[in-house]
């Protein structure tokens, strides 16, 4: 009988078991019949299958360097490339990688692309991040020239791929304006799916016993997620209500961890900020479950305004009220499950918190709302069709020489540029 259709992921910034979006990717993929390998830095050195798979194979590579400035950022990129192109021609030399994906950032890996376009295999860009816009939201005054060739491999990035699979519309205008046809763009959303949620029906509000309302931030510590923003929000919100009554618990592990623990210890807010450190799938459940509200302390800068946060849905998902700053794309995934602040200083942030904090019949109303955002719009189970469909269609000849029946002929869903825009859906 012939072998299944393989499909090959490249990761070059997490371990794959630690990539929450490629994960269900990987089940995905898996459920519709492809075999999956996946390239990416090592995590767990154990690790041969993909956790939760049926047999999704991991391909991993040692990461050297762990870049902080330019040259460390270029060498380790440099390694990765290398990393991830020898053990990509072993899968094409062992038969398998029919398609491959490749997940940003960085976007350095078009020549890979266009190697294997040329020896027909089709080669699918799966969109995370912005990475210019990343760039700039650093901080610092922004080399032009950097600026110049991170926009230049994205373009090279986005023009050499068979399809891109975009995390929300911006992403796709951006592709569009970049020169990809609309329908070479697929909406593939972030989100867990209802399995990975311990919620039945319409969620309530969970009280400790000790009568502790928690405010939780889940997520990466990066310089960009101004996770010191919610450590000096906690700070202003002593001041509105003093110590009692609320913690701040900070779930995630990332690069500016010390400079958050430094600034809480400083600040001296121990006893109400709480650092987890990174958790597994069934440690977030637990962590989101128990919260009382969560912050999305994101400023709007340009990379923001045009991102759809992984967090965001795994918020509303368990009917979360969020506080976020205002920004085109939050909108769009939270709508009235959101409780909005102008600019992100921390008073905004502390002032919405404590609104909130003694508004119960208004978090209530921004939980239905939320759950029902996730039920109907933006949970896995809604993007995991599209996101399948690009592979059945690039894949179809060898879907339909092992007897199967793809689904690659059903319609697109119009969507991003080539639909009616309407800010309150996403």
């Amino acid at each position: 009988m012939p072998r299944n259709p393989h499909v090959t992921i490249l990761i070059a910034n997490l371990p794959a078991e630690r990539d929450r979006r490629v994960i269900r990717e990987c089940l995905t993929l898996e459920a519709k019949g492809f075999d999956v390998t996946v390239i990416a830095p090592r995590g767990d050195k154990n690790l041969k299958v993909l956790p939760g798979s049926r047999n999704t194979r991991l391909k991993p590579y040692p990461v050297k360097v762990y870049g902080s400035g330019i040259l460390t950022f270029g060498v380790e990129f440099g390694w990765s490339f290398a990393c991830i192109a020898t053990r990509l021609i072993g899968e094409i030399f062992s038969g398998r990688a029919h398609a491959v994906q490749v997940c940003n950032p960085p976007d350095v890996y078009w020549p890979l692309a266009l190697a294997l376009r040329a020896i027909g295999r089709p080669w699918v860009f799966d969109h995370h991040d912005l990475c210019p816009e990343v760039y700039i939201s650093r901080g610092g005054e922004p080399n032009k020239w950097v600026l110049r060739m991170l926009n230049a491999l994205e373009w090279l990035t986005l023009r050499t791929a068979t399809e891109v699979v975009a995390t929300n519309e911006s992403f796709k205008d951006n592709a569009v304006r970049k020169g990809v046809h609309p329908d070479k763009v697929t909406v593939v959303r972030n989100g867990p799916s209802l399995k990975e949620i311990a919620v039945d029906g319409d969620p309530e509000e969970i009280i400790a016993e000790d009568g502790v309302r928690k405010i939780v931030y889940l997520g990466v510590f990066g310089p960009q997620d101004n996770v010191e923003g919610v450590v000096l929000a906690a700070d202003e919100l002593i001041k509105l209500r003093g110590r009692g009554g609320w913690k701040v618990v900070l779930a995630g592990d990332g690069e500016s961890m010390q400079s958050v623990a430094t600034l809480i210890a400083e600040r001296g807010l121990e006893d109400v900020v709480e650092l987890t450190g990174w958790l597994n799938g069934d440690q977030v459940d637990e962590v989101l479950r128990s919260a009382t509200i969560a912050i999305q302390p994101d400023l709007p800068t340009r990379m923001n305004q045009l991102s759809t946060m992984a967090k965001t849905v795994e918020y509303v998902g368990r009917g979360l009220p969020v506080v976020a700053a205002d920004g085109i794309e939050t909108r769009r995934t939270l709508g009235d499950a959101g409780a909005y602040v102008p600019t992100g200083a921390p008073a905004e942030f502390a002032g919405m918190l404590n609104e909130l904090l003694d508004d119960p019949d208004r978090r209530r109303q921004m939980r239905k709302l939320g759950r029902d955002r996730f039920l109907s719009k933006l949970s896995w189970e809604h993007q995991a069709g599209p996101y399948a469909a690009v592979f059945e269609r690039l894949l179809a000849k060898r879907l339909r020489g092992r007897g199967a029946t793809p689904t690659a002929q059903i319609p697109r869903q119009r969507t991003g540029s080539d639909a009616p825009a309407r800010v309150d859906q996403p």
